[in-house]
């Protein structure tokens, strides 16, 4: 994502003038989450003063106090004639939790809301896919573009590359019928899942069918599935309106033995 993109999605949280808390420091605890979640990017040139003074209606002062404390923790480096630039760099926490309940979190939603499959194909995957699946030249895979909606209400938008999906892949079975139940009816069970979320700006394919401006912030997770043998069988990106969707995890310390 470009920065241009990160921040027209930052510029969406406006400042409140009339809360106690001073406008600097909200200014600055909104750039420090999206440099510590990774939002904005390591390496990423913020604007200017003066140009967080206009996009968010405070005085330059106000924006320099912000940048000043960023640049206090070591989290942006301010140099002159080459401006602020974000020096942390993001490393996603992997969580684990019970893998059980969260396909039957998975197969609950996909009982409970409506599919509605807008491209199927057998196409290869783009190289880095590919590499992942282990695809030999040639080689490909069954491709689907899906919209989720509840109460006729879009939530999420999701693109996956699956490998073994040979029966009860036409549209019809796709769209009644949860995605693990039909890797189970190809015989492939799914026993490891790794999961990344972050956010992402709506593209003009994405926000027409999600119902949302161009660039509207939507929460990002990308799912990779393993078989018995860990071989990856499914990538799925997905984007979801995060008013309309919420991602949640109940999480208990593993027993020691």
């Amino acid at each position: 994502m470009s920065f241009d993109s990160q921040f027209a999605m930052l510029n969406q949280t406006k400042l409140n003038d009339e809360s106690p808390t001073p406008l600097y420091y909200q200014l600055y605890s909104l750039l420090k989450q999206s440099i510590l979640n990774g939002s904005l990017e390591d390496g990423s040139k913020l604007p200017t003063e003066l140009g967080l003074s206009q996009a968010f209606s405070i005085s330059r002062i106000t924006a320099k106090r912000a940048l000043d404390e960023l640049a206090a923790e070591g989290l942006v480096a301010r140099r002159r004639a080459k401006g602020t630039h974000v020096t942390h760099k993001y490393q996603p926490k992997p969580v684990k939790a019970p893998l059980v309940g969260m396909l039957q979190e998975l197969e609950f939603m996909g009982q409970h809301s409506a599919a509605r499959v807008i491209e199927l194909t057998t196409a290869r995957p783009p190289g880095d896919i590919a590499q992942e699946f282990g695809l030999v030249e040639g080689e490909t895979l069954l491709k689907m573009t899906r919209v989720r909606s509840r109460l006729q209400e879009a939530f999420g938008y999701y693109i996956s590359w699956s490998k073994g999906l040979n029966k009860f892949n036409e549209k019809a079975s796709l769209e009644s019928t949860t995605r693990l139940e039909i890797f189970r009816k190809n015989g492939i069970e799914i026993k490891h899942v790794k999961q990344i979320l972050s956010a992402s700006a709506a593209t003009p394919d994405v926000a027409k069918e999600l119902g949302v401006e161009v660039g509207f912030a939507l929460l990002s997770l990308t799912r990779r599935s393993y078989d018995e043998n860990e071989k990856l069988v499914d990538y799925l990106h997905a984007l979801y309106h995060p008013e309309r969707f919420q991602y949640r995890m109940d999480l208990t310390p593993e027993s020691s033995s």
